[in-house]
C-alpha cells in the first residue's frame, strides 16, 4: 500500500538520523536548551529515574546528594528491563543503601518502563507516603543526553511542584564535547528529537 511505511524502515530512518552529524547551529541550539541545568537548593524528594546503564554512577549521585543535605526522602522508579534479575528500582535502591542511605527514606517503584510511566505509576506512590501537597520540591536525577525531558514529563504530570535537574554519565568525553564523541551524540540527538514530537503528543510539558 502507498503511504504505508513498514516498521523496520521507520526504525532506520530514525537511526540514520540519531547517526547523523550535526551543525553548529543545532549544537549551539543542544547546548542551549536540552542540558536544562539549574541550580540546586534542599528538596523534599529526589526522584531517581530508573536506568540498566551506569547504575552504580547513579546510586552514588543519589546517595551523595541525600548526604549533602539536598533532599530527606527520594523514589526510585524503574521496572524490569534488559535482563535484568530485578528491577531497576530494587538494584538502584540496593546500591543506594550500600552507601549508607537509610532504606526507610528510599520509596519504590518497580512497574515503569519508560520516563512517562517512571512519574506515572510514582505518583500515587508519594501520594501515599508523603501526602502530594506537602512536596514543594523535587530534583529529577538521570542521564545527562536525557536531560531536561525528565523534567518535562513531571511538568506534564505534577506541574504544581519546583523542579531542579541533576544529570549523569560515564563517559570520559566533556559534556560541552558530546558531539564529538559518536556513542555521546547519538544518545543525545536520539533524544533531542523526541522533545517536539513529545510536547505535540501531550507527553511533556515546557519547561522551565
Amino acid at each position: 500500500m502507498r503511504g504505508i511505511v513498514p516498521p523496520d524502515a521507520r526504525r532506520a530512518v530514525g537511526q540514520d538520523r540519531n547517526n547523523r552529524i550535526p551543525d553548529a547551529a543545532e549544537i549551539a541550539a543542544i547546548n542551549a536548551t536540552h542540558f536544562a541545568d539549574t541550580a540546586l537548593k534542599a528538596a523534599d524528594l529526589l526522584f531517581v529515574f530508573g536506568t540498566w546503564q551506569d547504575i552504580d554512577l547513579r546510586a552514588a549521585k543519589a546517595y551523595e546528594l541525600w548526604r549533602g543535605g539536598l533532599c530527606q526522602w527520594a523514589i526510585v522508579s524503574g521496572g524490569v528491563t534488559s535482563g535484568l534479575d530485578a528491577s531497576e528500582c530494587a538494584i538502584i535502591k540496593r546500591e543506594m543503601v550500600a552507601r549508607g542511605m537509610p532504606e526507610e527514606k528510599i520509596l519504590e517503584e518497580h512497574r515503569a518502563m519508560n520516563t512517562g510511566e517512571n512519574v506515572i505509576f510514582s505518583l500515587p506512590v508519594i501520594d501515599a507516603a508523603l501526602g502530594l501537597k506537602n512536596v514543594r520540591s523535587v530534583i529529577c536525577l538521570g542521564n545527562t543526553w536525557t536531560a531536561r525531558r525528565y523534567a518535562m514529563t513531571l511538568q506534564r504530570h505534577w506541574p504544581e511542584v519546583e523542579k531542579m535537574l541533576v544529570t549523569i554519565d560515564a563517559f570520559a568525553t566533556p559534556r560541552a564535547l558530546w558531539h564529538t564523541n559518536p556513542e555521546f551524540r547519538r544518545r543525545v540527538l536520539r533524544e533531542w528529537d523526541k522533545i517536539e514530537s513529545y510536547k505535540a503528543r501531550g507527553f511533556i510539558a515546557e519547561w522551565p
